[in-house]
């Protein structure tokens, strides 16, 4: 077992928690624009796309002070929500948040590829034979996809594990409450003799990214497999 002091557990224990919630929050609304970009014929969808695959191209830190504006206790949508107590600045929530929205795209385009790569003769034929659309897209176009999705929630959970720019500018590195992994690798680089604990952190973190990357290639292929009947 690797030698950490509780300090690194609490921020180990914290990614976890954060990726988690980021990547089962991500999910619902990736699904439903993936299927949008997949399928959707209408005017403004490459400025969708575009809106969706934002968060890789900005500096991170910009996310994160765009975040920082919109929820802090003058910001128009934190006035709202920080007198019902549901303020997301500096908690480990809003890192959640800032870590799902750059994790995003990536959870898009793994479903909106697996989406397209589904043939919609499938769907057409079960539609014929009087299956309504919630049923054809619950019995044809779900298990097909579901690779897809597995792949998608693994690549955003990694993500959303290695996120820092975003969470550090939009919550800060509060230990106990918002410091998560890439955070305390930071604090640790700061600090004289901690290498010990900075190394056993940083093989913590290839580790998870080494492993979802693993999975993710070997999910990819069970994609094609499922369409092709294999």
């Amino acid at each position: 077992m690797i030698a950490l002091p509780p300090e690194a557990w609490d921020a180990l224990a914290l990614s976890l928690r954060v990726s988690l919630v980021a990547t089962v929050a991500a999910l619902p609304p990736a699904l439903w624009v993936a299927h949008l970009l997949a399928r959707g014929r209408f005017r403004g969808r490459w400025l969708l796309d575009a809106a969706v695959h934002l968060p890789l191209v900005l500096p991170p830190v910009v996310t994160g002070y765009a975040l920082l504006l919109l929820f802090s206790r003058s910001g128009p949508l934190g006035a709202v929500l920080e007198p019902l107590g549901l303020g997301l600045a500096f908690r480990w929530t809003g890192a959640a948040l800032a870590a799902g929205i750059m994790a995003f795209p990536l959870i898009v385009r793994a479903i909106r590829l697996a989406i397209e790569a589904v043939d919609p003769k499938l769907e057409e034929a079960a539609a014929t034979l009087g299956a309504s659309r919630w049923k054809v897209w619950r019995t044809v176009t779900l298990p097909l996809i579901a690779p897809g999705l597995l792949a998608g929630a693994t690549l955003g959970f990694a993500k959303a594990f290695g996120e820092f720019g975003a969470t550090i500018t939009f919550v800060a590195s509060i230990p106990g409450e918002t410091r998560t992994l890439p955070s305390a690798i930071y604090a640790f680089l700061q600090v004289p003799g901690a290498e010990p604990a900075l190394a056993g952190l940083v093989a913590i973190a290839v580790a998870v990214a080494v492993g979802a990357v693993l999975v993710s290639n070997w999910l990819a292929p069970k994609v094609a497999a499922r369409i092709a009947g294999r």
